[in-house]
């Protein structure tokens, strides 16, 4: 597996992707498939490495030049059978410590694509030197790893990589790390030059971007280029094969759906939902946890305030949005030891993106955005409901989600991310709101489920195949923005009379009780993805 990020290894998680490369080998060891990991160290990797072994350098044709790549392996955490390779060169640490550059609006993803194409040519060039075993199957992980498919089909050098089958998941087709096919430092040009003189017509079309001629696509390069292409929900493998319609609020092949659906009609496309990791598969407590009570909800308090101070060490002075955030939490301390909790406590955790929040943000016809109007509502309902909503990413985002936060006490918005913290919510929340306007697959959902907190989403994707609406949770749908915003304000105040119905503790089993467990889910990795084509 080819990926940019695996929660195996400390400070490689950012998304959901993670994730997966962190369960799925030891899901697989138990189909008794083997699945070994390589990626970039990013200049801190191998330092949080289980002793790592030091393989020596090798040489890669990258940019005109001959780079010297280190290789480092060490065993996987979980499944000491399979392996994690590390690489390391100055070009994976463009941001010291971190995964991902930001880039600027007029050069996006310039810095990234750049050190995911150096990725890709250099993990061919470990495989065809034997620096690395070659595997039976080459499975490549977003759009970081496009490149290689591209490589395996054009480059001579690395045509014995075409002998094994390659196999390509998307977990986000939104982003795609399009760049110039050349005149610019982060081009396609720039990267292989050598591979840029001697393209033919037809391979430039097979790798364009069918919107922007002139840019290359590693997303497409990954679908078109691969024996197989895997989608991380069976619903989302649909979806994908329609175009975009921004404006009536549905997202699908964003630019790329005549390639799905060209893929599609050979049966080479596969949707296969994520798992979730559980401790047991028999161990459903005799029934759902309470509502929150006084106890838990300290518990929950002294995670927020953990999570605030840890933030500031890494800001020369509070910001704007922690300070608000500080003063909610000690009003909540007052209440709690007063004994006083909410009287419905809804959660939300997630990226702050168009992709999780835009139907948040949307505006009605009454000129206020759909959280204000939520929480407006629930200002006069339920007085004493809380929500808390934690997320980092997009600034203007966060900048009006603070804004909210400072209107309404009924709104703890904290900003950023912390592990502890979001387990916490996911733990002693009462409804878990996830109204993203596309969602690939989704984890939190499962999670806020396997805590035994129904949620509340917008059906599509891996959504649509993971709440079933009225039975472990709630869902909604729309042909327009305006359509799914009142969809999901009236799915909402249903959902609460439910809480104060009789039903509520039946939703909360069954949510609890719903399992999506790797073990089955790698089985159809095994037959759909790996079998011989």
């Amino acid at each position: 597996m080819v990926a940019a990020e695996n929660g195996a290894l400390a400070g490689a998680k950012v998304g959901g992707m993670a994730d997966v490369i962190r369960d799925l080998p030891a899901a697989l060891a138990g189909v008794d498939l083997c699945a070994d990991v390589i990626m970039p160290s990013y200049g801190f990797l191998t330092a949080v490495a289980n002793q790592p072994q030091d393989l020596g350098e090798l040489t890669v044709a990258f940019g005109g030049r001959l780079e010297r790549v280190h290789l480092f392996s060490m065993p996987h955490p979980h499944v000491p059978e399979a392996m994690i390779y590390l690489l390391e060169h100055a070009l994976w640490q463009s941001v010291p410590g971190q995964i991902y550059s930001q880039g600027s609006a007029e050069r996006p993803f310039a810095d990234d694509a750049t050190k995911f194409a150096f990725l890709c040519a250099s993990v061919a060039t470990a495989l065809v030197t034997g620096r690395v075993p070659m595997p039976t199957v080459l499975h490549l992980h977003d759009w970081h790893a496009g490149c290689l498919a591209m490589l395996r089909a054009f480059v001579p050098e690395f045509s014995v990589l075409k002998e094994i089958e390659c196999v390509f998941s998307i977990h986000n087709l939104a982003l795609q790390g399009i760049r110039p096919l050349s005149q610019d430092s982060s081009s396609f040009a720039a990267w292989f030059p050598e591979l840029f003189a001697t393209l033919t017509q037809g391979q430039k079309q097979l790798i364009t971007d069918p919107r922007y001629p002139y840019c290359v696509n590693p997303m497409r390069m990954g679908i078109v280029l691969s024996d197989k292409v895997h989608l991380v929900s069976p619903s989302y493998a649909k979806e994908v094969l329609q175009p975009s319609r921004p404006e009536a609020g549905f997202f699908g092949g964003e630019g790329l759906e005549q390639d799905l659906q060209a893929k599609a009609n050979d049966g080479k496309v596969v949707g296969i939902l994520n798992g979730c990791v559980y401790s047991s598969v028999s161990d459903l407590p005799a029934k759902p946890p309470a509502r929150i009570q006084v106890p838990e909800f300290k518990q929950l308090l002294s995670a927020i305030e953990t999570a605030l101070v840890q933030w500031q060490g890494h800001q020369t002075q509070v910001s704007g949005v922690d300070m608000i955030a500080f003063a909610r939490t000690q009003a909540h301390w007052r209440q709690a030891m007063a004994e006083q909790v909410p009287s419905l406590l809804l959660t939300s955790v997630g990226r702050l993106t168009d992709q999780k929040v835009l139907l948040l943000r949307h505006q009605l016809p009454s000129g206020l955005s759909v959280l204000e109007t939520l929480l407006k509502a629930l200002k006069q309902t339920k007085p004493t409901a809380l929500l808390i909503l934690l997320g980092s990413g997009d600034a203007s985002i966060a900048k009006s989600f603070q804004a909210l936060g400072a209107k309404y006490d009924n709104l703890l918005f904290l900003q950023g991310y912390n592990e502890a913290l979001s387990e916490a919510l996911y733990q002693h929340g009462d409804l878990f709101l996830m109204p993203s306007s596309f969602e690939p697959c989704g984890i939190s959902q499962m999670l806020a489920m396997r805590a035994g907190q129904p949620c509340l989403v917008h059906s599509v994707g891996g959504l649509k195949d993971t709440v079933e609406d009225g039975v472990n949770g709630f869902a909604f749908n729309g042909n327009s923005l305006n359509e799914q915003a009142e969809a999901f304000l009236q799915r909402l105040t249903q959902a609460i009379a439910c809480f104060e119905g009789k039903t509520w503790p039946q939703v909360r089993a069954a949510a609890m009780a719903q399992r999506f467990d790797w073990h089955s889910i790698a089985e159809q990795y095994r037959q759909q993805l790996y079998c011989k084509m």
